[in-house]
């Protein structure tokens, strides 16, 4: 049979490794990790899809005499190593994850973990595509590909113990158990994957970088970690990938072309390891294999459910149709799903996160790679795959591996593993005959609740596998009659002024004035009000909430029933604009890349706008803002924008905002007092006006438009 390995069809190479090791759990990894930097003598690459300074590297007590957090552990290391560079690649992420990541690398730049330590951001990639790849190249003599990154509640045991002191976040905050596999590498496969490293690099920070050679010299040390044993010797390795099309960047689908050519070249056994199950191309191959009268057992081992609300209404989703389609293909009962079981963990599922497919006894493949559309098309992966070519002792250990993964979720001896499945001569039978210990492999229906399947677009829309039109998106998210929602929110603000009358009179004429006396509000402003620097400190509050983005309007009200219609005016504008002054300072300390990380990329094109069109930009961004008022001050700081321009854009577009927000809310205020005939028709003429004034904003932007 010819090899499944064709660099140019479903490889980018397939280079010799002269040791390579498959790594099973993040506790293996973590510490080859530090074993394999701390021999580094030139340069260290680290790419991920999120990176954690704050992670725990070293749980088990371990006596090394190296730190434990990866912070700390970088900066002994270039301590120690004067000539060391380290290059940390992590993606520019989307806002969605914001309140996951660490944000203290973003500072990096300046050099406050060490000046050798780089750090980058990378977003070279599609509008909801991710850099997905999770590699770490020392002195490109070692290398580590798979699915784990350097970041918190990754780590975890085999043995993924209920209630583990030792698995828990940099807070300090337990978290369920996790399974996932890490390769190592040497020799030629290492070098090819320190050239990936430097192409993703030199993208990423748009000039090239050093040459392998220029990097690491003729240094006589080996970063292979001692306590590894190799798996294989002298082993063809496979380095597949993902790029989507994107500025000038050309698309490649080697990972999907491995899967499909993987699944075809399967006699015996295919045996799958993965977080997700939704691809259309994998599913299309499987079903196709399901359907022959013979062909190869395939037994699927996935998460019970995905972690967090939205991947299971998303994701979870997807695979259920998935699932529907190929129990409805195994007319000959040669496919199992199964989830694995651990106990005493109150319902808590282990995250399988792995990425892992095992043809046969002949072809291992572990990467970052999803059995999903995104994978194969939208995010930048990387996988290994090792072919034995009929060598023996790389058959044996392709065997071994998929065995000692079956142990694990089975809590039996891999050597059991195998005689049994010696014995039946069937993967499916082996795990049947295995599934009756307190760890087990169950099966998984993985059916969703129809009225959640019925809300839930097609994969196009939730899982693209190629870089998706923003327009195309809105148009299946939003639907036609929602695309004039400006109109829906002038309804929705008038709605709301009149709610806060009918409120104001229920304070006056019901119970509801007991719980809030506008006497009362209105005797602690006053003596705010007449403090000796009342006024000072009223100033110095809209600096402090600006820096800590409270909203503007808040302040705004709050100083109008303190001070009344004409101070409040006037302190709520020299206020908003000193904020804004404070905050525009920040942005331009911070720099681009720190804001357009707060910013997201929406906001990278309001700052070129900002610096072509500075005050007409600024005068439309305070009547219509369409972001946080913090946000777009940071913004306005790092674009080319000057501050007078700032200033003057400021000062034009706050001012009818605040006089209209002082007015309203001191008239409410005063209805709230003597909620008389005449001061609710002032007040309601008032709502009217300042309604009738946004209609007509909303008219004159979209003629503009």
């Amino acid at each position: 049979m010819e090899p499944i390995l064709q660099p140019g069809r479903n490889c980018w190479r397939a280079p010799t490794a002269a040791r390579a090791a498959l790594l099973v759990d993040g506790a293996a990894y973590f510490s080859a990790f530090r074993a394999a930097v701390s021999r580094a003598r030139h340069c260290v690459w680290i790419l991920g899809w999120d990176v954690d300074t704050r992670t725990k590297l070293a749980r088990n007590g371990e006596h090394d005499g190296l730190p434990r957090t990866l912070r700390a552990f970088l900066r002994h290391v270039l301590r120690q190593r004067p000539e060391l560079q380290i290059y940390v690649l992590t993606w520019d992420f989307a806002m969605i994850y914001a309140l996951e990541r660490e944000w203290a690398p973003l500072y990096n730049r300046n050099g406050h973990i060490h000046r050798r330590l780089h750090f980058q951001m990378d977003g070279r990639h599609p509008v909801a595509g991710s850099q997905h790849q999770k590699v770490v190249v020392i002195d490109d003599a070692v290398a580590f590909v798979g699915g784990i990154d350097l970041t918190k509640c990754r780590w975890d045991s085999s043995a993924h113990r209920a209630r583990d002191p030792l698995r828990v976040d940099p807070s300090g905050e337990p978290y369920g158990p996790f399974h996932d596999v890490q390769a190592v590498v040497d020799g030629e496969a290492a070098q090819a994957l320190g050239e990936l490293a430097r192409y993703r690099w030199a993208r990423a920070v748009a000039k090239p970088t050093a040459t392998a050679g220029e990097r690491t010299g003729n240094t006589q040390s080996d970063p292979w970690p001692p306590s590894v044993s190799p798996h294989f010797r002298n082993v063809r390795v496979g380095i597949a990938r993902t790029f989507p099309a994107h500025q000038g960047q050309k698309e490649v689908r080697e990972v999907e072309r491995l899967y499909l050519d993987t699944i075809a070249h399967a006699r015996h056994w295919l045996y799958v390891e993965n977080q997700y199950l939704t691809s259309a191309a994998v599913g299309d191959a499987l079903v196709e294999v399901l359907r022959q009268p013979s062909g190869p057992e395939i037994l699927i081992v996935l998460p019970r459910a995905t972690s967090g609300w939205l991947e299971r209404h998303t994701m979870d989703v997807l695979r259920a149709r998935l699932l529907r389609r190929l129990r409805a293909a195994d007319k000959h009962d040669r496919l199992r799903v199964c989830y694995p079981v651990v106990p005493d963990l109150d319902g808590t599922p282990l995250n399988v996160h792995a990425k892992v497919m095992v043809a046969d006894d002949s072809l291992a493949r572990v990467g970052s790679a999803n059995l999903s559309n995104r994978s194969m098309g939208l995010d930048s992966e990387c996988d290994l795959a090792f072919e034995s070519k009929g060598d023996a002792d790389v058959t044996r250990a392709i065997a071994a591996f998929r065995n000692r993964l079956l142990a694990e979720h089975l809590g039996c001896a891999e050597q059991t593993v195998a005689e049994t499945l010696e014995r039946t001569g069937s993967l499916l039978a082996t795990v049947e005959n295995l599934s009756h210990r307190e760890r087990r492999l169950e099966t998984l229906h993985g059916e969703v609740a129809p009225e959640i399947d019925r809300q839930i677009p097609d994969a196009a829309v939730m899982d693209p596998e190629r870089p998706v039109d923003g327009q195309v998106l809105v148009d299946h998210l939003v639907g036609h009659e929602e695309r004039h929602l400006a109109g829906h929110r002038l309804l929705t603000v008038a709605g709301l002024l009149l709610f806060l009358i009918a409120l104001a009179a229920a304070w006056r004429w019901t119970p509801l004035s007991e719980w809030l006396r506008p006497q009362r509000l209105e005797a602690l402003g006053r003596q705010v009000a007449h403090l000796p620097v009342g006024g000072v400190l009223a100033l110095g509050a809209y600096v402090v909430g600006t820096l800590l983005a409270v909203p503007v309007t808040l302040l705004i009200v709050t100083t109008a029933l303190v001070y009344g219609p004409l101070l409040g005016f006037v302190y709520s504008l020299l206020g908003s604009l000193l904020g804004a002054v404070a905050t525009y300072g920040v942005g331009r300390l911070l720099g681009r890349d720190a804001v357009r990380r707060l910013a997201g990329t929406r906001l990278n094109a309001l700052s070129r706008r900002l610096g072509h069109r500075g005050i007409l930009t600024v005068i439309t961004l305070r009547i219509v803002p369409v972001a946080p008022f913090t946000v777009v001050n940071m913004v306005a700081g790092v674009s080319h924008i000057s501050f007078r321009d700032f200033l003057v854009g400021s000062l034009i577009g706050l001012t009818p905002g605040i006089l209209a927000m002082t007015l309203f809310a001191n008239g409410l205020y005063e209805l709230l007092l003597e909620p008389g005939p005449g001061t609710l028709l002032a007040i309601t003429a008032l709502a009217l006006l300042i309604a009738a004034g946004a209609w007509a904003i909303h008219r004159w932007l979209t003629a503009a438009r």
